[in-house]
């Protein structure tokens, strides 16, 4: 069969070689009946399902219709993605040669597109193929053999040279619309409580556990209060962790409904697990009957939390 000049432009210019194989793909073959109704129902991009290659898995990608991004409207785009990318750990790369197929319904053979040089696949690059695997005049044309009675079939070869890991690798991960927590914390007799700090039932936030310091004579200060937020095991972190939480603490106003309050934004980690206010309220402020932040001996403290972001080290 000779390879269409156009097709063989093309892929040349992405670096890539052009050839026929009479043996079918060795690790998938994806068929396709009725392809024109992907480009009628306007689907861009179709992903094939996984299939396991050197130790990893695999899929196939089509653009029916080209990949827009890569102004290859005229041309059918195909591509090679990892499966599951995120299953990789930061910082990890796996290095893989790979072969597209498509075949050649009239010759019984395949079109063969492969990479002149090994790809180099990672969580920020997930993907490598064929922005102008070939053009859609020549696909579609009945007589090439691709596409016959609406039908076609392509494959994929997958051979993984290397893996790597670059060392440490930090892994920061920032939270989109996070959802802020509450905690409530009533400490009844309160004036009986001799303990030089006072710490809340421990609470969950994501995937890390909290708890609400009180110091009820100050921590290194006199006449006030002390109020902190703090991690509850943090000497169970992975290393490197690093927690961003944006969080305000209330002692709030039982009469009046007017809560004393402190708000602060801070990278909570296993060498700096707490953070707050070392003069929080006065007592003066604090033992003032009429404001009803201890009422009936009882002191109500609220904790709201939203973690923003966190960071973990790899390697």
């Amino acid at each position: 069969m000779a390879i269409d000049e156009s097709c063989s432009q093309a892929s040349l210019a992405q670096g890539v070689s052009v050839s026929t194989s009479e043996a079918p793909p060795a690790h998938y073959i994806l068929y396709v009946k009725q392809f024109s109704l992907l480009t009628k129902q306007n689907v861009e991009r179709y992903e094939s399902g996984e299939f396991e290659a050197g130790g990893y898995k695999w899929k196939l990608v089509i653009h029916p219709n080209g990949n827009k991004n890569k102004n290859a409207a005229d041309f059918l785009s195909v591509y090679l993605a990892m499966a599951s990318p995120t299953s990789l750990p930061p910082g990890w790369e796996v290095y893989a040669t790979f072969r597209v197929f498509l075949l050649d319904q009239n010759n019984d053979n395949y079109l063969k597109l492969e990479g002149n040089n090994g790809r180099r696949f990672h969580r920020l690059r997930t993907e490598w193929g064929f922005d102008k695997f070939i053009s859609l005049k020549e696909f579609n044309d009945p007589s090439n053999g691709y596409l016959v009675g609406d039908n076609c079939v392509f494959g994929a070869e997958v051979f993984v040279c290397k893996e790597t890991s670059k060392g440490k690798t930090e892994s920061l991960s920032m939270v989109k619309d996070a959802v802020p927590y509450k905690h409530m914390w009533k400490i009844s007799n309160y004036t009986k409580v001799n303990a030089d700090c006072e710490n809340s039932d421990i609470f969950n936030i994501g995937d890390h556990k909290w708890k609400i310091q009180l110091y009820p004579n100050g921590k290194g200060v006199s006449g006030h209060i002390s109020l902190k937020l703090a991690l509850a095991d943090p000497e169970n972190l992975p290393y490197g962790t690093k927690i961003l939480a944006e969080f305000t603490l209330r002692i709030l106003d039982q009469l009046n409904n007017k809560p004393y309050y402190g708000k602060a934004s801070y990278w909570f980690s296993a060498s700096k697990a707490e953070w707050g206010w070392h003069r929080f309220v006065t007592h003066g402020i604090f033992f003032q009957t009429n404001r009803g932040l201890l009422y009936k001996d009882v002191c109500c403290i609220e904790a709201e939390v939203a973690i923003h972001g966190e960071t973990t080290i790899f390697g």
